[in-house]
């Protein structure tokens, strides 16, 4: 049997966010293997009572590790496979998605990842929602990176021997870096892809999401660091500055200038003014994106934080979980 597509939907404890996404794909023409990293709320056996081909990995996760597994069981079931769509478990793709994306990559042979609009699903319900929809709106056409919710050429993928299994964050922009170094280009299409509920309630959960952020800029700066790319090294820098610099800048001018010495302390409002005056929404979302990039780097400083701890101590990485 001869199949161009499938699709590859990677979870752990996504529960309803997860039937509906398993709901945007199947039934369908194409086959859906979801891969599991050791959720307790019965996700695996929701995903096989749905139709899709189930495989539970053990320990150590990661998205990285489960799309590659992901891939391979598909790759070895049908070996003419084309293309294959990575979707996380709380994400509903959009009707017509794989038939548009799959119909640009058969026309434009020299791209090897096309993405689309991300929405986010509830984008008033919280600050963080707005954030996230925020996010997602990218502009379209070439791009440097992209999110892993998009569609793969497989022998490019398998060219650059898929994700890097080891990373527990940016697994995503570190794949598109290796492809365009091998000459592959990266796509975002202006058409509508799939709807995205991060399930972000509580700072905290913000929080620790960001965090995540700044570990992965770390470890990408690590590996990716060296020009011409320095590849987070802009990142990196900036979560250190904003988020370390700053602040004891202002302690060690306290004992000569006294409370002047915190007026450096002033940048923060500054820069979220700054911020704010050039976003391109409406002005209440304007204020509130720039307040969170600001406040940001603090968590990301952490992050960066975490991870030269971590590698000094010669730890294998873990996920950072925040849901």
């Amino acid at each position: 049997m001869t199949i161009m597509m499938g699709v590859v939907v990677i979870g752990r404890n996504e529960g309803e966010r997860l039937a509906r996404s398993l709901a945007s794909l199947l039934p369908g023409s194409v086959p859906v293997v979801y891969v599991d990293s050791g959720s307790t709320d019965g996700s695996a056996v929701l995903a096989r009572g749905k139709g899709a081909e189930v495989i539970e990995l053990d320990p150590p996760f990661s998205a990285a590790r489960g799309r590659n597994e992901g891939f391979r069981r598909l790759r070895e079931t049908f070996p003419d496979l084309a293309y294959v769509q990575f979707v996380d478990g709380d994400c509903e793709l959009a009707a017509g998605w794989l038939e548009k994306a799959a119909r640009f990559l058969a026309e434009n042979p020299r791209v090897a990842v096309v993405c689309g609009r991300l929405r986010e699903r509830q984008p008033q319900r919280t600050v963080y929602s707005l954030l996230c929809d925020i996010l997602w709106d990218a502009p379209v056409g070439e791009t440097r990176v992209c999110g892993g919710i998009a569609m793969m050429r497989v022998d490019a993928f398998e060219g650059v021997q898929g994700f890097r299994a080891d990373l527990t964050a940016g697994a995503d922009p570190e794949l598109c870096l290796r492809l365009r170094a091998a000459g592959w280009r990266i796509w975002r299409l202006e058409a509508e892809m799939a709807t995205h509920d991060a399930a972000i309630a509580r700072f905290g959960q913000w929080w620790v999401r960001t965090l995540r952020g700044g570990y992965a800029y770390a470890h990408l700066a690590a590996l990716h660091g060296a020009p011409p790319e320095r590849f987070g090294v802009r990142e990196s820098r900036r979560a250190w500055l904003w988020g370390c610099g700053l602040p004891l800048l202002a302690v060690g001018l306290t004992p000569w200038w006294g409370v002047w010495g915190l007026a450096v302390l002033a940048a923060y409002p500054l820069q979220v003014v700054r911020l704010a005056l050039r976003g391109a929404r409406s002005p209440s979302e304007n204020w509130w994106h720039a307040l969170f990039l600001v406040l940001a780097k603090f968590p990301e400083m952490l992050g960066q934080l975490k991870f030269r701890i971590e590698r000094h101590a010669g730890a294998a990485p873990r996920l950072i979980e925040y849901k």
